[in-house]
């Protein structure tokens, strides 16, 4: 099945809607508030692009007031939780240009990636956004080769036999 949105959490949708919108090049392309009583919430969407089908996929942030969040909650995925930031991450397939797009909109900003890396079937350009979640811009060069059996037999494979070092 296509992607239709992935959510994630934000204090601050103004900051939000400037990282994706003016410097990712994702529109805004929804925004609807629920409210009653004490509490309401708003529901933002960017569109990424368009699945195989032809339909719009996005990326979604909600802001929340008084809907059963801890006053302390943090939106970081990753960090929030004990993990590295490159841990949970959202990644959006890329061309060299919109690489090359997305860097000089950042760089214009002050806003230097966290990793450039080869990985040696794909390009990955990293930012941390403002909610401390990092994206990727992930170009495939030229991508690996499904092999769902060999995938299969190394979820449970020695994690030190042939393995890269981390």
């Amino acid at each position: 099945m296509p992607l239709h949105h992935v959510a994630y959490a934000t204090k601050d949708v103004e900051a939000t809607t400037h990282f994706y919108e003016n410097l990712m090049g994702f529109p805004l392309v929804h925004t609807e508030i629920t409210a009653g009583g004490e509490t309401w919430l708003r529901h933002i969407f960017f569109d990424i692009g368009t699945g195989a089908g032809g339909e719009m996929e996005c990326i979604a942030f909600f802001q929340v007031h008084q809907v059963g969040e801890r006053p302390d909650y943090v939106t970081d995925v990753s960090e929030g939780v004990g993990l590295p930031v490159w841990v949970n991450h959202c990644a959006f397939r890329a061309t060299r240009e919109k690489q090359d797009e997305v860097r000089a909109r950042m760089d214009a900003a002050g806003i230097a990636p966290l990793m450039d890396v080869d990985h040696g079937w794909c390009s990955s350009l990293y930012y941390v956004d403002p909610n401390g979640i990092m994206v990727e811009l992930c170009r495939d060069t030229p991508g690996f080769t499904p092999d769902p059996a060999g995938a299969k037999r190394l979820l449970t494979a020695d994690p030190f036999a042939n393995s890269k070092n981390v």
